[in-house]
């Protein structure tokens, strides 16, 4: 299987940097293959609004001439970015990049973007948390072989179509079996799901302390604040309100996700409530810093990663660097 490598972590956690310095090398070698550089994919939710470039921390055009970027800025304000939708863009997007022999770099923090591209849309329960750490317990004691060997042995359908080393996937399929009694290629297919994706996902989880975080939330947002994003909230609201009726989070009565990106409905009230611009900051930063508190302990639940990084910028380059070494072959 064609490797997909993918980057995921909360907000602000160099998640871009990272994926931008991979990107731009020459060469990579990842799982015994080898391509000229690689294509940064956004899995960020509402990095995809075209209207919202500053707010959602958008990669710049300057860091964008650097290596392919796809799915920033896709989509208008005005429409409802969806999982499936995501989905469907995000596959193309991996196809044409491996077709031009460039390493698919997915990055962002939406879980359940990642989620849907890896399990499908199929209706699978929500696992529990115990069984979620069993099945990681059960990889770590058995190894690669042994553990495919035993879902060979419960469940041939889904283990025939896995790489031995495929860790993420494998233990899936493991804990999907043991919480519902049911082979995930079973759910995959049910209401006529598509059928998985014919790749390898290589999972880097970033991690970084929440002290270090949230001091780069303020930081971020401040230079936003300087870099015009007011200015990029009052067109927003322009575009909107030229389009239909606007009010509070809802377009013509239809919820829109763009008003909830983090930070804007601080500054709306900034601009329209008599809230002070550094109370307005204060306070999206405040609430940035706890969704990626929750963003974090879902990843950790929720997200089977080949490896963790928990130190910050220089030092996750180096972590990095170690991590392709070992996956290299």
């Amino acid at each position: 299987m064609n490797p997909v490598l993918v980057i995921i972590g909360p907000t602000a956690s160099g998640k871009s940097a990272l994926s931008l310095d991979l990107a731009t090398r020459l060469s990579l070698r990842i799982a015994g293959r080898a391509f000229s550089g690689g294509t940064v994919i956004n899995m960020d939710s509402m990095q995809v609004y075209r209207e919202l470039p500053i707010i959602t921390a958008q990669p710049t055009a300057a860091e964008q001439s650097r290596a392919p970027h796809r799915l920033y800025g896709v989509l208008p304000a005005w429409e409802v970015g969806t999982a499936a939708r995501w989905r469907a863009m995000a596959r193309a997007e991996i196809e044409a990049a491996l077709a031009a022999a460039r390493l698919p770099i997915l990055v962002g923090g939406t879980g359940l973007y990642l989620r849907a591209l890896t399990d499908g849309l199929s209706p699978i329960p929500e696992i529990p948390a115990d069984m979620r750490a069993a099945s990681r317990a059960l990889w770590a004691e058995l190894g690669p072989q042994a553990f495919h060997a035993r879902l060979m042995a419960r469940d041939p359908a889904t283990a025939q179509r896995l790489a031995v080393n495929d860790r993420q996937r494998l233990v899936r399929a493991w804990e999907v079996l043991e919480a519902t009694g049911r082979s995930i290629t079973a759910w995959q297919q049910a209401a006529g799901a598509e059928a998985p994706p014919p790749w390898r996902f290589i999972t880097v989880l970033l991690a970084p302390d929440r002290a270090w975080l949230r001091a780069r939330h303020r930081r971020r947002f401040e230079a936003m604040v300087r870099g015009g994003v007011l200015d990029e909230v009052r067109a927003l609201e322009a575009v909107l309100a030229a389009r239909g009726r606007l009010d509070g989070l809802t377009l013509d009565g239809i919820a829109l996700p763009a008003l909830k990106a983090h930070g804007v409905p601080e500054l709306r009230a900034c601009l329209h409530d008599g809230m002070p611009l550094a109370d307005a900051v204060t306070r999206a930063v405040l609430n940035t810093s706890q969704y990626a508190k929750r963003q974090m302990t879902w990843a950790r639940h929720q997200i089977i990663s080949d490896f963790i990084i928990e130190t910050t910028e220089n030092n996750q380059h180096e972590d990095m660097e170690k991590f392709l070494d070992k996956i290299a072959t």
